[in-house]
């Protein structure tokens, strides 16, 4: 399966268990690995016949800006699976990192990932 990797879409969201991560919001960023074929797009070399990513990432920011949810799981499993509906993808990966996380020790990074297949027509 050919791939398209769109890498550190950011935005601030509203998302967190705790009301001071959805009064004040804080930024997110997300990973996304598409996964189609590519033989239409080679073959008309026309946007049309692939994931436009500039509309996939647009989704995405979408989403981090969009309705707030408790858990990064919650919103890695939403974004891969309207992804899949919108797009014509076999699979994708999600990535969402919330590096600004409320976590009482020093960190680098706290991410979820998930693995999404389009279900059989």
């Amino acid at each position: 399966m050919d791939r398209i990797t769109l890498a550190g879409v950011t935005a601030v969201g509203h998302h967190g268990v705790f009301d001071f991560e959805r009064r004040e919001g804080q930024p997110f960023v997300v990973d996304a690995v598409l996964y189609l074929d590519f033989s239409a797009a080679a073959a008309s070399d026309d946007v049309l016949d692939t994931a436009h990513y500039g509309e996939v990432a647009q989704r995405i920011t979408d989403w981090i800006v969009g309705e707030p949810v408790n858990l990064i799981e919650a919103l890695a499993v939403r974004i891969a699976e309207s992804l899949l509906a919108e797009f014509p993808l076999a699979a994708v990966d999600i990535t969402v990192h919330k590096p600004k996380a409320p976590i009482e020790v020093p960190f680098g990074d706290v991410a979820v990932s998930v693995h999404r297949t389009k279900a059989p027509a």
